[in-house]
């Protein structure tokens, strides 16, 4: 929030969180009926992740992702999960998921052994990070709100 003019400060308020150690896109909005769309599970507003782990996970493991974890809180829906690369030092995953639980990509991965070590969020729904600079922001276009608002049912 320190990012932004401190006259925003009361009015606006984050589409879901970040944890201190996943970076990427954050919506932040005044429109309190867009949050609740954006993040209700019932809506099906794609989330889209970069993972970075140790090691390239076996496509088992990815088909375990694909159906669903069983985490200590349910089992996760469905996701999408693509292989992007591999490196002598590890792999990059991109998963995208239609619900928003407490650090879930992260336990997902942790469950199937495959401890997370960078993550980024890449897109909200229709919304992409793009090659915003961290720690840069942008107010979004008129398209782009119409497009969101399109994709949480609004």
């Amino acid at each position: 929030m320190e990012l932004l003019p401190e006259e925003w400060h009361s009015h606006v308020f984050p589409v879901g969180r970040l944890d201190k150690a996943t970076t990427g896109l954050l919506l932040l909005t005044s429109d309190g009926d867009l949050t609740f769309r954006c993040l209700h599970p019932s809506h099906h507003v794609p989330k889209t992740y970069r993972v970075t782990v140790g090691k390239a996970p076996h496509e088992k493991t990815l088909r375990q992702l694909r159906q669903g974890v069983e985490l200590e809180d349910g089992l996760t829906a469905p996701a999408e999960v693509w292989l992007k690369r591999t490196t002598p030092e590890g792999a990059q995953v991109e998963i995208t998921i239609h619900e928003g639980r407490n650090r879930q990509v992260r336990r997902m991965f942790g469950t199937v052994g495959h401890p997370v070590l960078a993550l980024e969020r890449l897109s909200m729904g229709p919304l992409r990070l793009g090659d915003l600079p961290q720690g840069q922001w942008r107010e979004l276009t008129e398209g782009e709100v119409r497009e969101l608002r399109e994709a949480c049912d609004l």
